[in-house]
């Protein structure tokens, strides 16, 4: 059975451009950590890494189980389906995460150009708050009109985030934060963005700042607690 480092070294690799083979696999792996859990789909090769879903002794590779009854052969979409990932969730306990874009690009020399930025605490700005609820070593910047976000996210990669206000749209802040992202990622990259594919103008805006799209990852988050009443 593939080790939990595996997963971050397939990261490594796809970031290089160099993809797992297009055989139509579906490969279920172990968690990297016990906070992360999905699915991520690269061309014809889908991993995913949930304890849940992978027995104790499961051979290496190409591992389906019983969920795998929910895998029409050669339908490649389905392992990001509703119907696989609502029984994905249930075995986990977890509920499903928005099907993001999956979006890779490397690191750059110097400080951001365009953009002026100050660091901030994640505890000041719900966005930032949010999104340090899902990564680790969070670091925040603000800018007039947007923050941006880097922290490690999946099998330790570093993720960015960005968020424009209204009144800051329309005038090329999204694409000076990406692009920000890719000068202040600690250790030389490479920086990764998950991106809905419905919000064209974060997706124009990372490829704009040299993000290549590289597939497509759905994650598993822990349930919410109900509200205190």
């Amino acid at each position: 059975m593939p080790r939990p480092a595996e997963l971050a070294r397939l990261l490594a690799d796809a970031a290089q451009g160099r993809f797992p083979p297009p055989d139509g696999i579906v490969a279920f792996w172990p968690q990297p950590s016990p906070r992360d859990a999905g699915v991520i789909a690269f061309t014809a090769h889908t991993v995913v890494f949930a304890d849940a879903a992978v027995p104790a002794g499961a051979p290496a590779g190409g591992y389906r189980g019983d969920l795998g009854d929910l895998l029409p052969p050669g339908d490649l979409s389905a392992p990001l389906g509703p119907p696989f990932l609502s029984a994905l969730a249930a075995r986990t306990g977890r509920r499903v995460g928005t099907t993001d874009v999956l979006t890779v690009a490397s690191a750059l020399p110097g400080p951001p150009p365009r953009v002026a930025l100050r660091a901030a605490d994640a505890r000041s700005h719900p966005f930032a708050a949010d999104a340090a609820g899902h990564r680790d070593e969070v670091r925040v910047w603000a800018a007039p009109g947007g923050v941006l976000v880097l922290g490690r996210g999946v099998a330790g990669r570093w993720e960015s985030a960005v968020e424009v206000e209204p009144g800051g749209r329309g005038r090329g802040l999204g694409r000076a934060l990406a692009l920000a992202a890719r000068h202040l990622v600690p250790a030389g990259g490479p920086v990764w963005a998950q991106i809905a594919p419905g919000n064209a103008a974060s997706l124009r805006a990372h490829l704009a700042a040299g993000f290549a799209p590289v597939g497509a990852e759905a994650l598993l988050l822990p349930r919410e607690r109900p509200a205190a009443g």
